[in-house]
């Protein structure tokens, strides 16, 4: 759809005057602080700049027709939607500058930030994972019984993304009042959307969710408020997501450095006479509703308005480096609750133990969300929430489609309206199809804005079970090095219960690794009642003097077995329980005590949670250290199926024989 300056059309009647004049000032507010801000960007004020002129009537048409708690997600260049709520533009001066008083404390720039007070949930720099963000945040307004929709934002070149698909997948599969507004303004940076899709129209797309999906004049401030008002009114009473394509062109740079030297002058020029500024002005003109000598007034008092606050802004401090508040800041701060163990004990298995830890959960907490393929009717392939939708209803124990990516940002989405989740991944292979949303989104929630994401991901992990390459693997070293993730790998059925419902409890994101040979192997009198374990304290299974073993998960049990058989006593036996945050504590108390440690992982060596046990205990121990510190974990290799090459790439054998020669060392 092609679109000339002729046919851009005003349908004015029916609107108040002051509404419109209302509404022009909104669409002149974002352009003049834009204007300003590219003056500081050439002064060096600001580092970087994503200029949205020339599609400011985009962001100022969708916030204008929502409510002021409905939640909006923008793009980097939807300036509008900030100055349309209207956030402080002292406060977004700050931002910009890196200070203070902006909304991250200097820790991320640009619009990368949220903010409960004005219902804004900024982007990050991937895109696409703020797609599924607003899934979620419509998924709490359904459970919630409210009549409220979500609207997020993506560019045509977003679209390409999987979480553009996985979103609108869920949506529709969902019903979530979503309105997902793409910004076609033709460049993906320098790429044309010739070289990016190949179907005619973006909005074609929603066919194959089936979505509904309207084209709007992106450029046409009234046409985006007529259209969207009704569409928006609709979806509060009949909840469903809608696909919305604004045809429209960016004027200038992706960012400024980048510049436009790729566009044609034709375009640029075709595109400039449709200015929806200048055309919007020029109707008002035309019909009377506005003189010059009011437009250059309001003008005038919007650039006093920026002048105050930048001076606001100026007088602001710049952050002050403190390592504690840093470190303090990564997480959610939260007092660890207790519960004791008590009343009735019966002996169950691990993978019981786990399923008691979530429906004990989900009957303390109503606002809890369980989601994951296959998890309802079906129980999981594990059948540990087998039951689960008899008792809570499908509401609260969903089947999901197969997006990991997508629900583990609808899992966000749910944190940020207050609620919990807990996400099955069917195995925890899967979760690289989820990694960016785990380790670019959740992990870096609350440092970045302040916001927790209340969300347990569950992780079937671990081989011995002769399942192979892709369902066998042990990937807990992929998220301990992530400040912003907390992940615990029990050993045993008490354990795993105690500390999945403390991991529920927790507001940060925690991975939960259960592995799966222990699922039936493990058998353990387990407390019927509600109790946890702190997360981030180690156990001390045994006690001895002449070296430490330190373990977590089925790798523990294996050392036990070893001991065991080969009747070593005398020990310490040190069970982790949590990788991260790591009981270093009790690792060095240990290390200290006995002089020697072997510490035994089935992940293989090179950058796993062992080698850094090792390096710790290296560098704060080893005055005390009678050996090596002796590392034993599996082969270098992909994890074979066929037995005799599983029982060879795991470590055991391995570590019956390091064993010995430590004690003998």
């Amino acid at each position: 759809m092609s679109y000339s300056a002729t046919d851009m059309i005003f349908d004015s009647e029916g609107y108040h005057q002051d509404f419109l004049i209302d509404l022009y000032e909104k669409l002149l507010k974002p352009r003049l602080v834009e204007e300003k801000m590219l003056i500081l960007l050439r002064q060096g004020k600001v580092s970087k700049w994503f200029s949205g002129i020339g599609q400011e009537a985009i962001a100022v048409g969708v916030t204008s027709i929502l409510q002021e708690d409905e939640y909006i997600l923008p793009m980097h260049r939807n300036l509008g939607v900030f100055t349309t709520r209207n956030v402080p533009l002292h406060r977004l001066f700050s931002q910009w500058q890196g200070k203070i008083n902006g909304f991250t404390k200097g820790r991320d720039r640009s619009f990368h930030f949220g903010t409960h007070e004005y219902k804004i949930i900024g982007m990050i720099s991937h895109l696409g994972p703020q797609l599924g963000v607003a899934d979620g945040i419509a998924l709490a307004h359904k459970l919630q019984n409210e009549k409220k929709l979500t609207a997020v934002f993506s560019g045509e070149g977003g679209t390409s993304e999987g979480d553009f698909h996985e979103a609108l997948n869920i949506a529709a599969v969902w019903d979530l009042p979503v309105l997902f507004c793409i910004e076609n303004n033709a460049y993906g940076l320098s790429t044309p959307t010739s070289e990016q899709y190949r179907c005619e129209h973006l909005a074609d797309r929603a066919k194959g969710y089936g979505m509904e999906s309207h084209i709007i004049d992106g450029n046409n401030i009234l046409e985006i408020h007529q259209k969207l008002s009704n569409i928006a009114n609709d979806v509060r009473e009949n909840p469903r997501p809608v696909l919305i394509e604004f045809k429209t062109f960016r004027m200038r740079g992706h960012e400024e450095a980048s510049g436009t030297a790729y566009v044609p002058d034709e375009d640029l020029a075709h595109w400039r006479e449709r200015d929806p500024i200048v055309r919007f002005e020029q109707h008002l003109l035309d019909r009377g509703i506005l003189n010059w000598d009011w437009a250059e007034h309001i003008k005038c008092k919007i650039k006093q308005e920026i002048e105050a606050h930048l001076a606001i802004a100026s007088e602001d401090r710049l952050p002050e480096f403190d390592e504690t508040i840093e470190l303090n800041d990564v997480f959610k701060v939260t007092e660890n609750q207790y519960f004791e163990i008590s009343g009735e004990i019966s002996e169950i298995r691990f993978i019981d133990a786990i399923s008691d830890a979530l429906r004990l959960s989900m009957r303390k907490h109503p606002n809890l969300v369980l989601m994951g393929q296959d998890i309802a009717e079906y129980g999981g392939v594990f059948k540990i929430t087998k039951g689960f939708v008899e008792e809570f209803g499908k509401d609260r124990v969903r089947n999901t489609p197969i997006c990991e990516s997508g629900i583990i940002e609808v899992a966000a989405g749910l944190s940020i309206k207050g609620m919990k989740a807990v996400v099955e991944m069917q195995f925890a292979d899967f979760v690289s199809s989820g990694f960016n949303p785990i380790v670019n989104y959740l992990a870096k929630f609350h440092y970045r804005w302040g916001q927790n994401a209340d969300v347990v991901i569950r992780m079937p992990c671990g081989a011995g079970v002769g399942a192979g390459p892709f369902h066998s693997q042990s990937n807990e070293s992929w998220f301990t090095k992530v400040p912003g993730l907390k992940v615990v790998y029990p050993s045993n059925p008490v354990d795993a219960k105690a500390l999945l419902i403390a991991a529920i409890n927790d507001p940060n994101p925690v991975l939960y690794f259960e592995h799966k040979a222990l699922y039936r192997t493990q058998r353990q009198e387990v407390p019927f009642d509600y109790y946890t374990t702190e997360i981030g304290k180690a156990s001390l299974l045994k006690e001895g003097t002449i070296l430490t073993i330190i373990s977590y998960g089925a790798a523990l049990q294996e050392a036990l077995k070893i001991i065991e058989e080969e009747k070593i006593d005398y020990i310490d036996v040190l069970d982790l329980r949590t990788l991260q945050p790591l009981d270093t504590i009790s690792i060095f108390a240990s290390a200290r005590k006995t002089g020697k440690v072997i510490i035994l992982t089935e992940d293989s060596l090179f950058g796993s949670i062992a080698s850094e046990i090792s390096a710790q205990i290296t560098e704060n121990c080893f005055e005390f250290l009678d050996a090596p510190v002796i590392r034993v974990g599996s082969l270098e290799t992909p994890i074979p199926f066929a037995s005799i090459l599983e029982t060879n790439y795991l470590p055991y054998q391995r570590f019956r024989e390091k064993l010995k020669e430590l004690i003998e060392y």
